[in-house]
């Protein structure tokens, strides 16, 4: 039995487009502070490594939170 539920496809490409975009420009800022605060400190490439991964983590972080809260505002599913 069907539920009457239909998937939004023009609010889901919309909010994909978004977060590849804001995705992009998140990761890429992320991995330029910590090759920026790694070349600050004069750290070692381990530890440019481990900054680069740290702000990496948080820009995935980012554009999840990204996704739900546009999520809520364009809902991908109806009925």
């Amino acid at each position: 039995m069907s539920t009457g539920r239909r998937i939004r496809w023009d609010n889901v490409s919309t909010v994909a487009s978004a977060a590849i975009l804001l995705g992009a420009e998140l990761i890429g800022a992320g991995l330029a502070a910590g090759w920026a605060l790694a070349a600050l400190f004069q750290a070692s490439l381990m530890w440019e490594l481990i900054f680069e991964g740290a702000f990496a983590l948080l820009a995935l972080y980012g554009i999840y939170r990204f996704v739900m809260k546009a999520k809520s505002v364009e809902p991908f599913v109806e009925g």
